[in-house]
């Protein structure tokens, strides 16, 4: 099973994509989507969209794997992350591949065993269990691929993707 990780935002979108068979999680590949503050915002938005959909079209995942939303101090920086999330969403959506989503603690638990671990942590277990040379970079990109191996790791494969579906919307 082939699982895409996505770390929302709107000037860096975080992509990973692992592999699955069996109990082996294998790294694909990973990068990163960035917009600049130049930009008009939905200029942004569409460069994201079409990005997103680019990747799925590249990889053809079986699922999708999108962090949530947490709590922004800046309340403007939350609504422009939720729209480009929202654009996110929506690219995978017409792809028709099936997606869940997990918050940053539920990653963090899951890649870490501590919820509240800090980013460099995320790249150096990512750089462990993915057996990679160098720590993923940008550090959105290493979210990503945590994103990606927390729904290998909590879905054993295809049949229980109707467990996963619960989180569809």
């Amino acid at each position: 099973m082939r699982i895409l990780g996505i770390d929302p935002g709107y000037g860096i979108v975080g992509y990973g994509v692992v592999e699955k068979t069996g109990n082996r999680i294998v790294h694909v590949a990973h990068g990163a989507i960035t917009t600049g503050k130049e930009e008009h915002f939905e200029d942004r938005l569409d460069y994201i969209y079409s990005e997103i959909s680019n990747i799925i079209s590249t990889y053809n995942p079986s699922i999708v794997a999108v962090e949530s939303l947490y709590f922004y101090k800046n309340a403007k920086t939350a609504i422009y992350v939720g729209e480009a999330r929202g654009v996110i969403l929506l690219a995978i959506k017409h792809s028709g591949i099936p997606f869940v989503e997990f918050t940053p603690h539920q990653v963090k638990q899951t890649v870490t065993g501590y919820g509240r671990a800090e980013k460099s942590q995320i790249q150096k277990v990512m750089k462990m269990l993915l057996k990679l040379d160098k720590v993923p970079k940008p550090d959105d990109a290493a979210d990503a691929l945590a994103v990606a191996w927390c729904a290998a790791v909590t879905s054993a494969g295809p049949g229980q993707l109707g467990l996963l579906n619960q989180f569809n919307r």
